[in-house]
């Protein structure tokens, strides 16, 4: 068997699959593969799912711009964002774009909209035109073992968000300690019951937000209480849907860190239109400190994190690798900062307005 160019060969550079490893899998012949990756209407659609089956499986990657870029190293970097509809990741966006500037490079941004499926149309697609490496903030539901076939051979710096699996490098703000502190701070504001708003429990980021959460309260003898941890999407729905459940306890919480700021505020708007005053009635802090966060009402406290600078780290740190050849993965975790608004409140008001509701 002999090997080709452009992915024609039974193994390319890396052990990436090939063209003949497709048809081998499919039990098809080369041609018919070419015709399908062509989008040919020649083929069978019984065929056509068979060879797209066999693609998937093998992580095939087909280079539609190899013929012109051989020989010459892309210039674009693809970035990969979960959620382009939350402020942060705009931001974190802007940072990326900024550094690829910098360094020359062009990037090629894509919205996954926590949509697992669409990101691994994008990032083959990233694949398929040749970019040089990849940032990725990984969408909820995101499968390692669907995803990772389509990253072999290719430096990959994940941003924000990681998936246990992914042997890639990593760019993400000190969560665990971030969250810890917010917690801390609504535990002195006199709040003895606190809820854990957002984010699901297979998210790493937000397991570690909330093992944060779980320090504090260790840190001031405080007993856990798994009913008010509440597990909702990551969005201002999300803040918001779980309000009636919140306020409907047996014993209300009087204060919530929320996973990030659009659930917060999403929470804090719920709230208002039941007739809670976030920072007399009830404390919030969210995470993130989005612009809109000093511009809710009342101005929202939140953990600090620098969207921009998180978006140029991983961007500068891809870019090393590329220059370097070396892709073993690297850590980078950065600070944050607890900035204090009017929604922390105290506890002396909420307490009493708690007690009169169960009376009710």
């Amino acid at each position: 068997m002999n090997a080709g160019v452009d992915g024609q060969g039974a193994k390319g550079r890396g052990g990436r699959s090939t063209i003949v490893d497709v048809a081998d899998r499919a039990g098809v012949s080369k041609s018919t593969v070419s015709l399908v990756l062509s989008g040919s209407s020649l083929v069978a659609e019984a065929t056509r799912e068979r060879v797209t089956e066999a693609m998937s499986e093998l992580g095939y990657i087909y280079h539609r711009g190899a013929a012109t870029l051989r020989g010459a190293r892309s210039g674009v970097i693809g970035m990969v964002i979960n959620d382009l509809s939350n402020p942060f990741f705009v931001e974190m966006a802007i940072g990326i774009e900024q550094a690829c500037q910098v360094g020359e490079y062009i990037p090629f941004i894509a919205n996954s909209v926590e949509n697992p499926a669409r990101q691994l149309q994008v990032v083959r697609s990233m694949r398929e035109h040749g970019a040089a490496g990849l940032v990725l903030s990984p969408a909820i539901g995101t499968s390692v073992a669907e995803l990772k076939p389509l990253l072999s051979g290719m430096p990959v710096v994940q941003v924000m968000r990681r998936l246990p699996g992914l042997k890639t490098s990593i760019v993400a703000p000190e969560n665990k300690d971030g969250a810890r502190r917010a917690t801390a701070q609504l535990i002195a504001s006199g709040h003895g019951r606190v809820a854990f708003v957002g984010g699901f429990q297979s998210m790493v980021v937000r397991q570690d937000r909330f093992a944060g959460y779980r320090l504090a309260l260790d840190e001031a003898e405080i007993a856990f209480d798994e009913s008010l941890v509440f597990e909702t999407m990551t969005n201002y729905a999300g803040g918001a849907a779980v309000v009636p459940q919140l306020l409907s306890h047996h014993a209300p919480a009087t204060a919530a860190l929320c996973f990030n700021d659009v659930v917060a505020i999403g929470l804090i708007r719920a709230l208002g239109a039941a007739g809670v005053a976030v920072g007399s009635d009830f404390g919030v802090i969210g995470f993130d400190d989005i612009e809109e966060a000093q511009h809710t009402l009342p101005a929202l406290s939140s953990v600090a994190v620098n969207g921009r600078a998180l978006g140029t780290k991983a961007v500068q740190l891809l870019m090393r690798q590329l220059a370097s050849g070396d892709f073993e993965p690297e850590t980078i975790l950065c600070p944050t900062t607890l900035v204090i608004r009017a929604s922390c409140g105290t506890a002396a008001s909420a307490t009493a307005k708690s007690e009169a509701r169960s009376e009710e």
